[in-house]
């Protein structure tokens, strides 16, 4: 780790990442970069940004809580995914839908949908969103959201995915980024807003919601797998990042901004789904 202006930057700098966290120290009341950056909107991916009393749409993202899940899947299902994976894969491309804009070919129940189950769905970006998020609920998308199923280095079986929330969270960001009148591109300040006004408590309040719409549909594919693999889920590591935490630092309270980064505080565990090809890891967070 180095500091680079006062703002700790791990990794080997990038001079796009490093000149994005440094206009957005100009308005936050602390900035660092972790190793993994490159350039983002705004914000830089792999950025944390935090504000005493206030809320950034950019930094957050148009992927709100993107995130990982890996479950472990129990014996028999593991020795059936080594002798049939290629049948297996076939079966989850064609009962998962992958791709922008899909719909879930299955009817999803879930509480969230329930009347009054969340206040999120009675801001005004997402109230005309509660349909298509029900009907997108458990696809995946694309780019590099994925499903996989991988061994570990004990040759157990674990299915992993990585995906957010969809449509839900790409039109909920792009409504409060216009609202708030946000520059668009790449190299803009990014959009800040105060977290008790009222349009910082409908982004705060639609947040929560887009993250708990991505880990109910990650909780779904992951268990649509297992019941393709015809086995048990035993064990399941679930985080993400595109969120903002109110956390505690140093004695003082902080909307926690994370893009592209994820918490790992002391003993909390996180999956990190590495590209096609390489290798994944579940990491635990340390004393520092």
């Amino acid at each position: 780790m180095q500091f680079i202006d006062n703002i700790p930057v791990w990794g080997n700098p990038d001079p796009g990442a490093v000149s994005q966290i440094k206009t957005c120290a100009e308005t936050a009341d602390k900035v660092a970069l972790m190793a993994d950056h490159h350039k983002g909107y705004a914000v830089p991916i792999g950025g944390v940004v935090a504000y005493k009393n206030a809320i950034s749409p950019s930094g957050v993202g148009f992927d709100i809580a993107c995130g990982n899940k890996a479950v472990r899947i129990d014996g028999v299902a593991a020795q059936r995914a080594r002798s049939e994976i290629r049948n297996i894969m076939d079966k989850v491309w064609q009962q998962i839908s992958f791709g922008i804009g899909r719909s879930n070919s299955e009817t999803v129940e879930h509480s969230l949908f329930e009347r009054g189950s969340h206040p999120g769905w009675q801001t005004d970006a997402a109230k005309p969103l509660k349909e298509m998020a029900r009907n997108q609920l458990g696809t995946v998308g694309s780019g590099n959201h994925y499903v996989d199923i991988f061994t570990d280095e004990l040759d157990r079986v674990w299915v992993g995915v990585h995906f957010g929330s969809r449509g839900l969270g790409h039109k909920t960001a792009t409504w409060f980024l216009k609202a708030a009148g946000a520059k668009d591109g790449m190299d803009v300040a990014p959009c800040v807003l105060d977290a008790n006004s009222d349009l910082g408590q409908q982004y705060l309040a639609a947040m929560d919601l887009a993250g708990k719409y991505a880990y109910a549909g990650r909780d779904w594919v992951c268990s649509k797998v297992a019941r393709i693999l015809g086995g048990q889920i035993v064990e399941e590591i679930h985080n993400h990042h595109n969120f903002a935490w109110r956390e505690t630092h140093g004695g003082e309270d902080y909307w926690v901004v994370r893009k592209g980064a994820t918490p790992a505080f002391p003993g909390q565990k996180g999956f990190v789904g590495g590209t096609m090809g390489e290798t994944s890891v579940i990491l635990e967070g340390i004393e520092n």
